[in-house]
């Protein structure tokens, strides 16, 4: 049995923050919390300091560039104090969509993780459907698709036919379909409506992009969810109607959620010429004022989890004037808790107890790791990050872990700092990063299987 150690500050619980206290780890596991020092045993005195529950970042791509890979991405997460990262389906080389596949990447994460790590698989656009009971027997923590088809090899868009029959199968499996929710001939028919007429500055990325096509694949979504009773999460939603619909939707039965992303919180399409490239993301950067409005919906609950989206393409795919010829995305999953912390907590946006729920809490429940990740409990794995609530610094993207080597929110002054990074029980950040490949593990997610009578 290993010794246990006492963390003493200010602990982030799901309901309350209990001051001066003291968390006592061992075996990976927390032991216990309590506001009386432990008889015995090593202490880490972080008072005044926040103890926050490990990070759970519900969307992360490692290897949409292959130089980036699980390591780059987990070191940059350790570094920003999430513990746990929700992997996509959708690599460059390859898409996940059988169990042999599935099962290759499990042992690759094993070997090079440095934090822990659950992963979504997806569904073949045509015969695939035989898989899905097999990648949930993997551990597969849902089912990731997408009504855009970004590239026909590796991000395919899946008919909605077929979508239809695929929901059944994902049904029984107790698991959520994940989805990309743009519509591809809406996008398709003004993308070349702006290439024909010569415009490819930044902002025809978002122009080529409209809220309908948004909106329209959210709601064949949700209709497909409703008529399958199956469980539907949709990604990267940037303006207020997604989560109306959404809402919608949960009043009438359908078990649905919603996220956004840190982009879409601190930037607006009034940025893309300063951001050029480093802007373009899909879906683009909305207005300022749905910017604003996304800012209320967190505060008022009504957006179930934040992620990062993080997309680590190098520098010189981001760097063509024609803004149609760059890939989209931008690395993040370093900075989504800095950021949120800096620009929601210390903003007085939103509390403390908020950020809990939509970077720890809630998206360990949707994706099936809510039995041991996503706060600080007893019997939980041991996933915390100390935060300094009073440091202020300067985000320097040089100083940054991810293979990328740029973020779009370089030189951002930031109030708040993680200090340390604990993944079950190990330090693998304490300024710098100190985990090593193999900290991490594969955690396969838990969910209750219903019958359904056909």
């Amino acid at each position: 049995m290993l010794t246990s150690k006492t963390i003493k500050g200010n602990i982030v619980l799901s309901e309350k923050v209990l001051f001066n206290a003291y968390l006592t780890i061992q075996d990976e596991k927390i032991v216990s919390i309590s506001e009386e020092a432990p008889a015995e045993g090593e202490v880490v005195d972080a008072t005044g300091h926040y103890i926050f529950p490990g990070v759970v970042d519900a969307h992360v791509h490692c290897f949409s560039s292959l130089d980036e890979g699980f390591t780059n991405a987990t070191r940059s997460a350790a570094a920003g104090g999430v513990t746990t990262i929700v992997e996509m389906p959708y690599d460059a080389d390859k898409l996940i969509c059988t169990q042999n596949l599935f099962e290759e990447k499990k042992e690759r994460l094993v070997q090079e993780a440095v934090v822990d790590i659950a992963m979504l698989a997806t569904i073949a656009p045509y015969d695939g459907l035989d898989q899905i009971a097999l990648l949930a027997d993997s551990g597969a923590c849902g089912f990731k698709i997408s009504l855009f088809n970004t590239d026909s090899v590796r991000f395919p868009k899946v008919d909605e036919g077929e979508l239809y029959e695929a929901f059944k199968e994902v049904r029984k499996t107790g698991r959520p379909v994940t989805v990309h929710a743009e519509t591809d001939a809406i996008v398709r028919k003004f993308i070349q409506k702006y290439e024909n007429e010569g415009l490819n500055n930044p902002m025809a990325h978002c122009l080529s992009r409209p809220k309908v096509a948004e909106s329209t694949a959210a709601l064949t979504i949700l209709e497909l969810a409703h008529a399958t009773d199956t469980k539907v999460h949709l990604h990267h939603s940037t303006f207020p109607r997604v989560f109306n619909l959404v809402e919608a939707y949960q009043q009438e039965g359908t078990d649905a959620t919603a996220e956004t992303c840190t982009h879409y919180l601190i930037f607006n399409e009034n940025d893309m010429e300063r951001l050029k490239a480093k802007g373009k993301i899909n879906p683009p950067l909305r207005s300022e004022a749905d910017m604003h409005a996304l800012w209320d919906l967190l505060a008022s609950g009504k957006i179930d989890m934040v992620t990062s989206d993080h997309a680590p393409w190098p520098i010189h795919l981001k760097s063509d004037a024609n803004i149609f010829k760059n890939s989209s995305g931008a690395p993040g999953v370093e900075v989504l808790f800095p950021i949120l912390f800096s620009e929601g907590v210390a903003k007085g946006r939103i509390s403390i107890l908020q950020l809990a729920k939509v970077l720890a809490e809630n998206p360990a429940n949707r994706f099936g790791l809510g039995h041991r990740k996503g706060k600080l409990a007893v019997g939980y794995d041991a996933d915390f990050i100390i935060v300094d609530p009073t440091e202020v610094s300067i985000l320097d993207e040089e100083k940054m872990h991810s293979n990328a080597g740029w973020s779009p929110y370089h030189g951002m002054e930031m109030h708040g700092k993680v200090k340390r990074t604990y993944v079950r029980g190990k330090e693998v950040y304490d300024g710098s990063v100190i985990g090593e490949q193999g900290d991490g593990t594969f955690i396969p997610a838990i969910y209750e299987k219903k019958v359904f009578a056909e």
